[in-house]
């Protein structure tokens, strides 16, 4: 099935604590190009989104915004600094001795003391906070990788159309070449009985120069070929890869052949069919910039 490069996915759930958020949505691109937007001190999800995205997605730049917030576990430890309490005890032992006064220390007082209790953010375990976000940014990829396939149905649909519609022109030039053979020679024969006013023709004359001329407009290569992209653009939308690259290359080959067998034309028909012929080709080339 093929995906558009146009997509958007969004998760939020609780996962190990945490409260997270993840948000994907891509636009069309050339090659896959990746972007965050993360909090404050989690710039190492980055790489691991990327690489974890990079095996499901193949073309289209894509953004990913993620939030985290802690809802279990405080962002910050209170830790007890033993030496310079023990310290202070100390300190406060050598005051009673020396001046006689009483040790009336409480731990509400040990605990105003400068320095006593340090207060740091607490230690970010990665790894533990990597595999919650990814388990919200799978789910969410999953909703992504839906809308592709969604939207890309709708672009097959549409080729698969135009590409009927090609078939048709091209059955019209293989059905009209010849009748413009039949048409030259007649022309050809009318127009000698004009200037010669009743005298022998040579036949065979007419007949040589019907067939140079039918040589010099034959496009039946041509049609043969298109038919053949045809099939092939067929075959790359049944395809579970990406192939809009390689759609795109076809597409150019389709109008290649379709530009020689206008170039070839001596038809108003044919040269408005080729004409029709390059506005079906030259919208399939537009959709083809949005498969993946």
């Amino acid at each position: 099935m093929i995906k558009s490069m146009t997509g958007y996915g969004r998760e939020q759930a609780v996962a190990d604590g945490m409260n997270i958020t993840v948000e994907i949505k891509s636009v069309n691109h050339r090659f896959f190009e990746f972007s965050s937007k993360l909090p404050r001190n989690y710039g190492f999800l980055d790489e691991k989104l990327k690489s974890y995205f990079m095996g499901r997605i193949t073309r289209g730049k894509v953004e990913c915004y993620v939030s985290v917030e802690s809802v279990e576990e405080p962002d910050v430890v209170v830790a007890v600094n033993h030496p310079l309490i023990k310290s202070y005890l100390e300190a406060y032992k050598e005051i009673e001795e020396n001046f006689g006064l009483e040790n009336d220390i409480k731990v509400s007082d040990i605990v105003r003391a400068p320095d006593a209790l340090t207060v740091r953010k607490q230690a970010e375990d990665e790894e533990r906070i990597w595999a919650a976000v990814q388990s919200v940014a799978d789910k969410a990829l999953v909703k992504f990788l839906k809308m592709r396939e969604t939207e890309g149905e709708r672009l097959r649909a549409d080729i698969d159309s135009r590409l009927e519609t090609i078939l048709g022109a091209v059955a019209f030039v293989e059905e009209r070449s010849p009748e413009t053979v039949r048409e030259y020679n007649e022309k050809l024969l009318a127009r000698l009985n004009e200037l010669l006013a009743g005298a022998s023709i040579d036949e065979q004359r007419i007949l040589t120069e019907a067939a140079v001329f039918a040589d010099k407009i034959a496009v039946a290569e041509e049609t043969v070929r298109l038919r053949s992209h045809v099939d092939q653009m067929r075959t790359f939308l049944a395809a579970d890869e990406a192939i809009g690259k390689k759609m795109d290359f076809l597409v150019q080959e389709m109008n290649r052949e379709t530009n020689t067998i206008g170039s070839k034309a001596n038809d108003v028909q044919i040269a408005r069919t080729v004409v029709d012929l390059k506005a079906e080709i030259e919208k399939i080339r537009e959709q083809i910039q949005n498969i993946e």
